[in-house]
């Protein structure tokens, strides 16, 4: 989850900040993309330094409010874009010499907060989940797709173990009414039982759903590539995760492609006569927050901070990204028929 504001009081917090800004520098200046606006945490911190500008997107139409004040108050150094971060190649203003681009990866807490959004157990009504840009909500997945389908995006998007049996009794409840949100926790908590752990059963669940109706998987993997295509040699690339999945693609794109290509054997041909690398990874392992910051934003304790620096090798479209991830890309194609 997106821990950009506490749970307590929605008072912003953006996670890892001083260990952002101590990555990219801005107090040396640049142009920075801020992919996730979301509250504008992270813009507002890069703005407080001269000589800095900072084009933001989010494909939230809530958050215009938050881009406003920043609008008005530095209209020649603040671009705000209602767009996906996937679809960054097509913003002219990212065409700059770009110092470095951010992606806080997953939902805010005003989103969570907004119960008419249906991100959250306790909203009531319609599940809906959508982010902006979508084609249908969670409640046309739980009404509409069939029981095998439904256990793919429990399965593969939430990890949840009792994908079958939960997909069960949704179908068995939907033949009688149109399951709405506080059905599905009922169904998920009838499955599940009673559950000592402080994570609410309905955690994996609702974060399937939320993943599927959002395209997050092909809107992260087809973020990264064209936001790899915006960097220059020596540019960095900024991604917070939130869950383990998303933090499996990020590893394996950044990793895949900041380090060469072993050849098996001495005596064998080089089998990659290209060098693929884009990135130089100057920290294997991630940042994560810090004692002090998840005592005073708790959902901060599950972000993961990577990030690398663009080489100035010739950027080859990374296929390998692509195939590896190819299963949960298909099943995101299942929404095609909604």
């Amino acid at each position: 989850m997106n821990a950009t504001m506490s749970s307590e009081n929605l008072e912003h917090f953006p996670v890892m900040l001083d260990k952002i800004l101590s990555i990219i520098t801005p107090q040396h200046g640049g142009t920075f993309i801020d992919c996730t606006f979301g509250a504008g945490g992270y813009s507002k911190a890069i703005l407080n330094f001269e000589n800095t500008e900072v084009i933001a997107l989010d494909r939230d139409q809530s958050v215009n409010l938050y881009a406003k004040p920043l609008i008005q108050k530095y209209n020649k150094r603040f671009k705000f874009y209602n767009n996906k971060f996937s679809q960054i190649d097509k913003i002219s203003e990212a065409n700059k010499s770009i110092k470095a681009i951010i992606l806080d990866l997953g939902f805010s807490m005003f989103q969570m907060k907004n119960l008419s959004r249906g991100f959250s157990f306790n909203s009531k009504g319609p599940l809906d989940m959508r982010m902006g840009f979508n084609d249908y909500g969670a409640n046309d997945a739980i009404n509409k797709l069939d029981q095998k389908e439904i256990e793919l995006i429990l399965k593969y998007f939430g990890d949840e173990r009792y994908n079958k049996r939960i997909a069960l009794q949704i179908i068995n409840l939907r033949k009688k009414k149109k399951i709405y949100t506080e059905d599905l926790v009922k169904i998920i908590n009838k499955v599940k039982k009673k559950s000592h752990s402080r994570v609410n059963q309905a955690t994996k669940s609702f974060q399937a759903l939320r993943i599927f109706v959002n395209n997050e998987i092909s809107e992260l993997i087809f973020g990264l590539i064209n936001a790899t295509k915006k960097l220059k040699a020596g540019s960095m690339l900024v991604v917070i995760t939130f869950h383990s999945l998303e933090d499996k693609i990020v590893k394996y794109y950044f990793r895949t492609y900041s380090e060469r290509i072993k050849n098996p054997s001495r005596y064998i041909p080089q089998l990659v006569k290209k060098d693929k690398r884009l990135f130089d990874c100057p920290q294997k392992k991630p940042l994560i927050p810090s004692i002090k910051e998840i005592l005073i934003n708790p959902p901060s304790r599950s972000a993961k901070l990577r990030y690398v620096i663009r080489n100035h090798n010739e950027f080859i479209f990374p296929k390998d990204l692509v195939n590896k991830f190819q299963n949960y890309l298909d099943i995101e194609r299942i929404g095609l028929k909604l």
